[in-house]
């Protein structure tokens, strides 16, 4: 059980958090609206795990990448890109197919991407990986490399190896039925995962996908009936509800100011668990993943100069 008033105890392990899956270009639109009816699009660095993973490092954790890009201009932007942030880049395989890439348009709510996917789900599992793994004390994936072979064999050998080595499993459920190939499983695959990570943070697009409309009580408890341990349901700007199975709280976000929701939930995730390394109650931990989210929120793009965690902190008075 995942007491919301209990810190959780980490092995004392080199690197922090590894972030599984995808990397890949954000290209966002200049202006506002939902139809790409822009004519100006800026590219900027994305994929959530990665996101996580720059961020985290911003807010004063390590870091490391475990990615797939292709050998193009891109990839080569995105390789740079964790170099600059100070984070080893030796676990991003370069592979023969073109850097994955989603097209968004700028948003106040929520961004309506379009995927062109190459490289990101084509990531091996490999002994370096797996170095990576067993020298972090938190991993975490999203619903991108279970979506297609050879990523969901990967993910799986992550999953296996990091539950037999007590390291804590974060899912972000990111369900959307465009990443999958025709014929998917991805609902029912989704599902029987759940039982087998430690956190997920369902936001409620993400929860209707994958179980239809309900009330928030009971798509939290669908989630739950398949295996979560704690389920932290985001409510954009009405916070969020978390529950462990035993206990239920509600969360108010912090933010006051919408620029771009991009990167929004990465964000949280990121104060989220940089608090739970620098020692916060998961309690502590989700009230700092909203004020880093809302930091997040008065800037465009996924990744902002984020300051430190204890900075944040100040910030919003916590």
């Amino acid at each position: 059980m995942l007491e919301l008033n209990s810190k959780i105890e980490f092995q004392n392990k080199r690197n922090d958090i590894l972030t599984v899956g995808e990397i890949l270009i954000d290209m966002i639109s200049a202006e506002y609206g939902d139809n790409f009816d822009g004519d100006t699009y800026h590219k900027f660095f994305g994929g959530s795990p990665s996101n996580i993973a720059m961020n985290v490092r911003k807010l004063g954790i390590q870091s490391l990448v475990a990615s797939a890009v292709g050998k193009d201009g891109f990839g080569n932007f995105l390789i740079k890109k964790l170099f600059e942030a100070d984070i080893d880049t030796s676990f991003v395989q370069q592979v023969d197919y073109s850097t994955s890439m989603v097209v968004i348009t700028k948003s106040k709510s929520t961004p309506i991407p379009i995927f062109y996917r190459g490289a990101d789900y084509h990531l091996e599992y490999t002994a370096q990986l797996e170095e990576a793994l067993l020298k972090s004390k938190i991993v975490h994936f999203s619903c991108w490399p279970i979506s297609m072979e050879p990523g969901r064999q990967t993910i799986e050998r992550v999953i296996e190896k990091a539950r037999t080595n007590q390291i804590l499993v974060g899912f972000d459920p990111n369900y959307h039925p465009m990443i999958w190939q025709k014929g998917h499983d991805g609902l029912e695959y989704v599902k029987s995962i759940i039982s087998k990570v430690d956190i997920i943070k369902p936001s409620e697009d993400d929860a209707e996908r994958l179980f239809g409309k309900d009330t928030i009580e009971n798509q939290i408890e669908n989630f739950l009936y398949l295996g979560a341990k704690l389920v932290i349901m985001t409510l954009g700007k009405d916070g969020a509800f978390v529950s462990n199975g035993k206990e239920i709280i509600q969360l108010d976000s912090f933010a006051s100011e919408v620029v771009d929701t991009t990167g929004a939930g990465d964000a949280f995730w990121s104060g989220f668990y940089t608090a739970l390394v620098k020692g916060s109650t998961i309690r502590e931990a989700l009230t700092l993943g909203f004020a880093v989210s809302a930091y997040k929120l008065k800037h465009t793009g996924a990744i902002v100069n984020l300051p430190k965690l204890e900075e944040i902190k100040d910030l919003y008075q916590l």
